[in-house]
């Protein structure tokens, strides 16, 4: 294979991506002792909550003390803020880097935020200019980049026409999402072959959703266009409240996995990894079904 990186960063979005749609509220503790355990398996990106409204979102009601004690400045610590009273909150912490979204669908944005593409942007273009001012990290997340759960296929142009916008906004960082996991490997490598050679000087990561089996597929379609930044989630998991059928992420260990074996260091323990699922596993309701775990599972079973 032709084009492929030596080295990988995967940006863990568990704690935050993962755990806001999860039905049972994970105990603050546990989620502490979670995020420790990603970072002491290598993990040097990751997501650790959202300052959203705990009235929408009541897992993320506790991100004002996770952020206090799980940051550091060794690692990159992401705070995901949607609006204007987010980015408030987020600057009563220690947190410097932040993520902010917009759906390239207008039905998917209203459904998610009440507002259209262009009012989220309209709303954003000065907040990023204010953070940049300050300097916070900036990383723009990208929903629905590929297919809509109410419009169906995105255009390429308007996904990268948005893209557009918030490079020239200032951010540092844009992660395209499939977010309803539709895309499929020959999509995956068109539109990352042209965020590529467009925005070459910007950071650009790749967040599949696992929906149909295809995110290992699509991660290698993007790693042959040019990218060696992946969000994923340990466990697989994940969602999105406002995409219906949307299953979790791809499973970070089996990305590791995939990786490793391929030459590509990621810099990760797969079994420190592992212990970090077993710490959060009993508190989700969804079941762990990634490759790479259920063999870890049964190997640890045969043990016992």
């Amino acid at each position: 294979m032709q084009n492929l990186p030596n080295k990988v960063t995967i940006i863990e979005v568990g704690p935050r991506d993962g755990l806001q749609n999860e039905k049972l509220l994970v105990p603050t503790h546990i989620k502490k002792q979670f995020i420790s355990a990603l970072k002491e398996a290598g993990i040097q990106e990751m997501e650790l909550t959202s300052f959203v409204s705990p009235k929408w979102v009541p897992q993320m009601s506790d991100a004002a003390e996770i952020v206090a004690d799980c940051s550091n400045d060794q690692l990159r610590n992401i705070v995901l803020a949607p609006n204007r009273k987010g980015i408030d909150r987020v600057y009563a912490t220690n947190c410097k880097a932040v993520a902010v979204f917009v759906g390239v669908s207008n039905s998917f944005n209203l459904k998610n935020i009440n507002k259209t593409t262009q009012d989220s942007m309209t709303e954003l273009k000065p907040i990023i200019h204010e953070l940049k001012e300050k300097n916070y990290f900036v990383r723009a997340c990208i929903s629905t980049a590929f297919y809509c759960p109410y419009e169906g296929r995105m255009e390429e142009r308007d996904t990268l026409k948005l893209c557009r916008e918030f490079v020239d906004a200032g951010v540092d960082e844009l992660s395209v999402a499939d977010t309803i996991g539709m895309a499929s490997p020959t999509e995956s490598y068109s539109l990352f072959s042209k965020l590529k050679e467009e925005f070459n000087h910007t950071l650009l990561t790749a967040h599949f959703h696992d929906t149909r089996k295809l995110g290992l597929a699509n991660i290698l379609a993007a790693l042959q266009a040019g990218i060696n930044r992946f969000d994923t989630s340990a466990g697989g998991l994940g969602g999105c409240p406002f995409a219906p059928g949307a299953s979790g992420n791809t499973a970070t260990e089996d990305v590791v996995y995939m990786l490793e074996r391929m030459g590509i260091e990621t810099g990760i323990d797969l079994h420190k990894l592992m212990s970090a699922i077993e710490i959060v596993r009993p508190y989700v309701s969804r079941k762990i079904e990634s490759g790479y775990y259920r063999l870890y599972a049964q190997n640890k079973q045969l043990h016992e």
